[in-house]
């Protein structure tokens, strides 16, 4: 803990997005997402100087802004300013956790730059994300299966196996709280059976390192998301996964990507891209991406300037 500050007290910290998620839904009551991180990141940029709790934040990140200030609050730091900078490759709306990435980022970056690193694990990171909206569980280690409402549930399930997704993007956007505020609840209910086959096979998965096993459960859960998110182009994408080499797909359930699961292999995904693109399914932008573990990095810690 940094106790009095002479000077500036820098950290960084990065945290991948992630192409929606490899399942998501209700059981026993219970809501619960996988998450599908990829090499797509957000990096928060923090520095802390004497002051007396003021946050200066980009304009158009209120998120991130408000976890900063929790994070503040949570170690009873009003003796402090701090300054946050974010760079992310991520698009917002669209259900590639763009806002999770950034609130993660900056939660991470600014305990390790007020010294509080060890008192802040990927647990409290979780926790403190779910006091400013529903999060995916991209601040966890490798695989996460996360209650990105109450955070109920939060635990490592593997290590990412050797995957890649082509995630297509058909334009438009979600909010996420506003998606969040619909009462579900009886659709995911009467859903349950789909979510336990769907968990099911994902969790064999990676635990076996079978990617086509990830891939059919990740399929399972995003056709039954068509009755609480309806996405338009997901049967003509479907019909293309033998064209394609494809081993299934997985969607954002409150987003509007959908994802080409792939094993990872770069030669497969690119001619999958350009098949796409010649398509006529409407596609507005492909990333080609590799799935990777979850986790905070700390990219650079508290570093101090003197003044």
């Amino acid at each position: 803990m940094i106790s009095t500050l002479t000077g500036v007290t820098r950290a960084v910290a990065r945290v991948p997005g992630s192409c929606g998620e490899l399942a998501q839904g209700l059981i026993d009551g219970n809501h619960f997402l996988v998450s599908c991180p990829i090499d797509m990141y957000a990096t928060s940029s923090v520095e802390v100087t004497a002051g007396s709790g003021r946050v200066c934040a980009p304009m158009d990140s209120p998120k991130a802004r408000q976890s900063v200030e929790q994070t503040l609050k949570h170690f009873g730091r009003s003796d402090v300013d701090v300054k946050l900078s974010l760079s992310s490759t991520l698009p917002r709306g669209k259900g590639m956790a763009s806002s999770t990435a950034d609130v993660s980022a900056s939660i991470a970056a600014t305990a390790a730059a007020l010294g509080e690193s060890d008192a802040m694990p990927p647990s409290v990171i979780a926790r403190l994300s779910l006091t400013v909206e529903p999060s995916d569980g991209l601040m966890l280690p490798g695989i996460s299966m996360f209650d990105h409402r109450n955070g109920t549930t939060a635990r490592t399930l593997g290590v990412a196996p050797p995957m890649r997704v082509v995630v297509l993007d058909f334009g438009g956007d979600v909010d996420t709280l506003e998606f969040n505020n619909v009462d579900r609840e009886d659709t995911l209910r009467d859903l349950q059976p789909r979510f336990e086959e769907a968990l099911g096979m994902i969790v064999r998965g990676i635990v076996d390192g079978r990617a086509e096993d990830v891939a059919a459960g990740a399929t399972l859960s995003a056709v039954a998301n068509q009755h609480v998110l309806f996405k338009p182009q997901l049967d003509a994408v479907m019909r293309m996964i033998d064209k394609v080499g494809a081993l299934g797909i997985n969607v954002a359930h409150s987003g509007t990507v959908i994802g080409m699961l792939f094993d990872d292999d770069v030669a497969l995904t690119e001619n999958a891209v350009s098949h796409l693109r010649n398509s006529t399914l409407g596609v507005r932008q492909i990333y080609d991406r590799r799935i990777v573990n979850g986790g905070v990095c700390l990219v650079e810690e508290a570093v101090l300037w003197q003044l």
